[in-house]
């Protein structure tokens, strides 16, 4: 029981340094040094390390032994194409269950107006904040979206692939612009819902998420020259 405690607790943390960035692409993650710093025996560590290993977020490397996986421009496009077909299905599954009642469609006209006041707010003066408190409405949008699509089965496999997305939007960066935009687009996806017009927020998302994959293609690549 103490060691399942340990492993959780290692797990957490280095889940949670790995997709702020704490701990970058290709760093190694030895068990001695990562157990020290976490307090942790290295069975625990070894456990954690495994579950990571299963989220696709550390990978063996020969002679390094374990590293925070590396992202590519080709992971990128690899992530959109299953987040594409994951994201476009929700906003279908929501949207028609709004026009049968079997979701509501208040809050999604609410999110109409949020989504419109954020995007005057990047338009405007711009802070760092500003851009945060984008970052958590999309998250409550997304929320929301998974309630209303009502399918426990493709929330999961979501939950996972936006794990992936956090680290590659890190990676990538972002610019105003391009979050002004991602205001407008998610401002049409929140309109198809509230509608109940399956076709048209299927259509949207897709739109929003090949915008988006190019943003982030490019912002990849671009650090990669770099390194």
């Amino acid at each position: 029981m103490a060691s399942g405690r340990a492993s959780d607790r290692a797990y957490r943390q280095l889940h949670d340094e790995i997709l702020d960035g704490t701990l970058v692409p290709g760093l190694w993650l030895g068990e001695v040094e990562q157990a020290s710093r976490l307090g942790v025996s290295r069975t625990p560590l070894r456990e954690a390390l495994a579950r990571l290993a299963a989220d696709g977020l550390v990978a063996a490397s020969r002679g390094r032994g374990v590293v925070v996986a590396e992202i590519s421009g080709d992971d990128v496009d690899t992530l959109f194409e299953m987040r594409t077909c994951l994201e476009a299905e929700a906003a279908r599954l929501a949207a028609l269950h709004v026009a049968d009642g079997r979701a509501q469609a208040a809050p999604f006209d609410t999110y109409v107006s949020r989504f419109a006041r954020a995007r005057d707010t990047l338009a405007g003066p711009g802070s760092a904040a500003a851009v945060t408190d984008y970052y958590a409405l999309i998250r409550q949008f997304d929320e929301a979206i998974d309630g209303a699509a009502a399918n426990a089965y493709l929330v999961e496999a979501m939950a996972v692939i936006r794990t992936h997305v956090a680290r590659v939007r890190r990676r990538a960066g972002h610019s105003l612009e391009r979050l002004i935009a991602s205001a407008e687009e998610h401002g049409l996806i929140a309109e198809a819902i509230r509608d109940g017009d399956a076709e048209l927020a299927n259509h949207a998302v897709r739109i929003h998420l090949h915008r988006s994959r190019r943003h982030f293609r490019a912002g990849v690549d671009d650090d990669a020259e770099a390194g």
